[in-house]
């Protein structure tokens, strides 16, 4: 079974790693909210999986081999020296649980960081004027 993924930064449509670029193309399953709290990294967002806050994104299902593409551009680690931790949450998408990976922030990295009240990448980052549809070079 290929796995789900929930996205809720630059990898959401539009976004400037818009997940629609990996291939095998990743299947758009739909939109989705998880528990947490979003944080502003600057040119990226990073969530914390829990609480009371909901964190918007979108689930996709995708290929092992585009999982381990994410694996290196969330910069996933065996060990504390990872940005991200690759976790697994269930999902409620359109009344459907899945079970998705999530790429939470290591807790290090927030110290500092402002809280995006909305939950919303995309739209804070619109609000904000930041550059969120250019693609990582």
């Amino acid at each position: 079974m290929m796995p789900h993924v929930f996205v809720y930064g630059t990898l959401r449509r539009g976004g400037r790693n818009d997940i629609a670029r990996y291939r095998p193309a990743p299947v758009w399953v739909g939109d989705a909210c998880i528990s947490g709290t979003l944080y502003d990294l600057g040119a990226y967002p990073g969530v914390v999986l829990g609480g009371v806050g909901r964190v918007k994104g979108e689930v996709y299902v995708v290929e092992p081999a585009v999982e381990a593409a994410l694996d290196v551009l969330e910069e996933v680690a065996d060990d504390d020296s990872g940005e991200y931790i690759k976790r697994q949450v269930r999902v409620d998408v359109g009344g459907q649980w899945l079970d998705c990976l999530v790429y939470e922030i290591h807790p290090a990295r927030i110290v500092g960081r402002r809280v995006i009240e909305s939950g919303d990448w995309i739209a804070h980052a619109v609000r904000s004027g930041a550059s969120f549809s250019q693609p990582k070079d």
